[in-house]
């Protein structure tokens, strides 16, 4: 098909319509001149004759009808397309696809996920959790949600939390085996739940007094999921180094015990980031707009409840 002829076609049933070019050249835009034109040059490229026009009348021949049928439904079916389109500039519609991890899923998406697929009841939401890197284009990804250095430099990143706190705690159950670790490098001595962020090991930081350290734990057993990290922290394997909200109701609960608190360092949060910041999805930018009115303290839902803390002392002993 030459580039010409979708247009030239739209055309052509705009004339078959109104067998009239001038009704015809209002209805597509241009002028009669123009239109007629067009006509000769799509039947000179067919090579057959689609019209009969004198000065007074225009008139499809059986060629033009049977050329017409066939067009019809295609025509419409590109114009209903492009009106979609066109929609979806306006108002959210379609597939969101998100990527995250566990807990920024958790903390972001599921505080406003009722609320805006109540409101967007057209939008599709499809969230990906997978605690490693990620690339957002090349997975068919519409946007995915970290920390700011896991976002390309030529991607648009949005902050959609608060700095966060760490936090690194243990089961007493495993501290009544061992003592409190009371500075980073006592952590040589214990036994520490390692986890793996895409082909790397995860360094613990720590900060005091404007001063950092990195050190490399080891323990007996890795995960790249940060719920699961928890639960081996919650079972006594081990120490775990972790965001502070993520494990404060256990704390609470008593099921996990905070070390090394005066160590522990905060860091920027999560982001949401994308590619471009040209035609960006009216989904994406409505998912934007709600994170960010659910950041505001007034707006902000209490915290999953512990589905720990009801558990009786039997009920713990019998895990």
């Amino acid at each position: 098909m030459h580039r010409g002829d979708l247009a030239d076609l739209t055309a052509f049933v705009a004339v078959a319509d109104e067998l009239n070019f001038r009704a015809a050249a209002t209805r597509v835009g241009v002028t009669p001149s123009a239109l007629s034109h067009a006509m000769r040059h799509l039947e000179q490229r067919l090579g057959i004759r689609l019209l009969h026009r004198t000065t007074r009348s225009v008139a499809l021949t059986d060629s033009g009808r049977r050329l017409l049928e066939r067009l019809r439904p295609a025509i419409a079916q590109i114009t209903g397309a492009l009106e979609d389109l066109d929609q979806e500039r306006s108002r959210p519609f379609g597939r969101l696809r998100i990527h995250a991890s566990a807990g920024a899923a958790a903390a972001v998406i599921a505080p406003v996920w009722d609320s805006f697929l109540a409101t967007y009841p057209d939008v599709h939401l499809e969230i990906g959790v997978d605690e490693g890197p990620v690339d957002v284009v090349g997975e068919g990804f519409d946007a995915a949600i970290g920390i700011r250095d896991q976002a390309a430099a030529d991607m648009v990143a949005v902050r959609v939390t608060s700095p966060m706190q760490v936090a690194v705690v243990g089961a007493p159950s495993y501290f009544a085996r061992r003592s409190l670790p009371r500075t980073p490098d006592d952590l040589a001595l214990h036994s520490c739940v390692q986890y793996r962020w895409g082909d790397s090991m995860f360094a613990w930081s720590f900060q005091r007094k404007g001063k950092t350290r990195r050190i490399s734990v080891r323990g007996p057993v890795t995960v790249n999921s940060s719920a699961l990290a928890v639960r081996a922290a919650i079972d006594g394997l081990g120490i775990v180094y972790t965001i502070e909200a993520r494990v404060e109701p256990f704390v609470q609960s008593g099921q996990l015990v905070r070390v090394l608190e005066d160590w522990s360092p905060s860091y920027e949060g999560y982001f949401l980031y994308y590619p471009g910041r040209r035609q960006v999805p009216a989904a994406l930018r409505a998912l934007i707009d709600m994170i960010r009115i659910g950041r505001d303290p007034r707006n902000a839902k209490p915290a999953i409840e512990d589905p720990f803390a009801k558990m009786t002392k039997r009920d713990r002993k019998g895990r």
